[in-house]
């Protein structure tokens, strides 16, 4: 799909060139409701209480990804997990800005470490994308790092002093934000500490901006292999030939790629849908690896399904559907428990949480 030929489309005018060239979709972000083309709002015009939305919550998204929305106005799928709505302010009790508790769990600065074995590095509050229903809207702020230091240093240091760590997994907002240059060094870091064995990137970009995956990117993640790659597709509309594309070169240079989508009402919390997103990332050989329960951040709970309908849908998923189409289904906990596996025998289905 390329949204800048397609009639109709605001960037009908952009070459080619630019359009497949990351920095310019980073660049041309639309950062403003007002930007918006007028189709997403329906009437021309956003509705009112998006200003006070946005000042929580900033509005960033791609014109590659908006360009994949649909005739479905502001319910599209596409437009349900990029573009605003005034039930983000919606509150509830349930819901709170750090449900993991990572803040918690950071011996360092912007370093989460939960488990024995492996720790997560925000390296940026960055992304291509902000995606409505993050569990991570808490670091949302405009200008991007102005309000944080990364401090890589400190990180490769407490990660050299901790023998048990053998993985570390690069996250953020999205850690492919950052230069090809800045990306060598960062990998190469921790990639130099001896009891380091894995290295593992979470990004949405082969999703939401995928031109920015390039042979010469894929050169870097081959040089410091085994490197894995976790990406998040939620609906079958994401899966384009650009996208296709993206993991298709991830691949041919050696790096597995495994998806974790999150069960969101309105995007993928039917049956024929999720078999449809399932099916096409089988197509392109990428690995269904988990499916979230969405968990409760504040800012997101119109997007929480109860767990007996995931379970439902899951059981049927398990019964039409090949094994290589099979994620997890697993919520989430900042409890001590990790990921609990959501199936037809666990505790959990009749224990208070649907």
């Amino acid at each position: 799909m390329t949204g800048q030929s397609e009639a109709g489309s605001p960037w009908r005018g952009v070459s080619e060139r630019d359009w497949n060239n990351w920095r310019w979709q980073l660049s041309h972000g639309l950062r403003e409701p007002a930007s918006l083309p007028v189709e997403v709002w329906g009437q021309g015009a956003a509705p009112d209480g998006i200003a006070r939305v946005t000042a929580n919550y900033p509005l960033c998204v791609t014109p590659y990804y908006l360009s994949l929305m649909g005739q479905g106005g502001l319910q599209d799928p596409i437009a349900l997990q990029c573009v605003p709505q005034v039930r983000e302010l919606d509150m509830d009790i349930s819901c709170e800005p750090d449900p993991l508790r990572e803040e918690a769990a950071m011996p360092v600065p912007a370093l989460v470490h939960r488990y024995t074995d492996r720790c997560l590095v925000m390296v940026t509050r960055q992304c291509a994308v902000h995606c409505r229903h993050c569990n991570r809207k808490r670091r949302w702020k405009r200008g991007g790092d102005s309000v944080e230091q990364i401090d890589i240093g400190r990180m490769v240091e407490y990660v050299s002093s901790n023998r048990k760590i053998r993985e570390v997994i690069f996250s953020g907002g999205d850690p492919l934000i950052w230069s090809d240059g800045k990306l060598d060094a960062l990998l190469g870091a921790f990639r130099a500490i001896p009891h380091v064995e894995i290295l593992r990137i979470g990004s949405r970009i082969p999703v939401v901006m995928p031109m920015r995956i390039t042979r010469a990117l894929c050169r870097i993640f081959k040089r410091h292999r085994p490197v894995w790659f976790n990406t998040q597709f939620n609906h079958a509309s994401e899966i384009t030939p650009e996208s296709a594309r993206a993991c298709e070169m991830l691949l041919e240079a050696g790096i597995p790629v495994s998806n974790q989508s999150v069960l969101l009402r309105g995007v993928n919390d039917t049956l024929e849908t999720m078999k449809d997103l399932l099916y096409g990332l089988q197509r392109v050989s990428v690995r269904p690896y988990y499916l979230f329960q969405c968990e409760p951040v504040t800012g997101a709970a119109h997007f929480m399904t109860e767990i007996n309908i995931g379970i439902a849908m899951m059981k049927q998923i398990w019964r039409e559907c090949s094994g290589l189409c099979q994620p997890a289904y697993v919520l989430d906990t900042a409890d001590g428990r990790g990921k609990v596996p959501l199936t037809v025998h666990s505790s959990l289905s009749s224990g208070g949480l649907a």
